[in-house]
């Protein structure tokens, strides 16, 4: 049996499980605090309320191609690459909102950013060796990164440098 079923219900829900503990982790460490709501953002920023559903479709599609490949490839050595790229953006994908929201330093997220946009094209990559619509299914939340990088850019450049200010609300 192929597909999604031919690793029993063990990878869809590892790759669940996981996929929540990520956007637990990021959310927990999103505040739309004081500090947040003084910057200055740009006109073309997405509503708030948009993120948290943007990205439950996100983690959704992610998680999807994650066990389509993994189902797709039973080789270790390419399994061992996927939970590799996968991994690695998790945390890239955590640090952002660390970076940004709880040291309050937007101009260090930008960097990170990019890293993450990085490793979402790995994750395309990988995936794609084995399953170009697992690949494409990525695809929006490259997208999405595309558009927080540049929101983060214009928000570096709407607000004065940034010192770190820990410990304050």
């Amino acid at each position: 049996m192929n597909g999604m079923l031919a690793g029993g219900w063990g990878p869809p829900v590892v790759a669940g499980l996981i996929a929540l503990a990520i956007a637990v982790a990021g959310g927990v460490a999103t505040r739309t605090d004081a500090w947040y709501r003084r910057l200055r953002v740009p006109g073309w920023k997405p509503p708030d309320w948009a993120f948290g559903p943007v990205w439950t479709v996100i983690f959704a599609l992610t998680t999807a191609s994650a066990v389509i490949a993994w189902n797709a490839d039973p080789e270790p050595a390419a399994r061992a690459r996927l939970v590799a790229v996968f991994a690695v953006n998790g945390v890239l994908n955590i640090a952002w909102s660390v970076i940004f929201f709880r040291l309050r330093r937007p101009d260090w997220a930008l960097a990170e950013v990019l890293l993450l946009w990085l490793s979402i094209l790995a994750v395309v990559l990988a995936v794609g060796q084995v399953s170009i619509p697992a690949a494409l299914l990525n695809l929006p939340y490259l997208a999405w990164v595309s558009v927080a990088a540049g929101l983060n850019l214009t928000i570096v450049r709407l607000n004065p440098p940034f010192r770190p200010r820990f410990g304050s609300t």
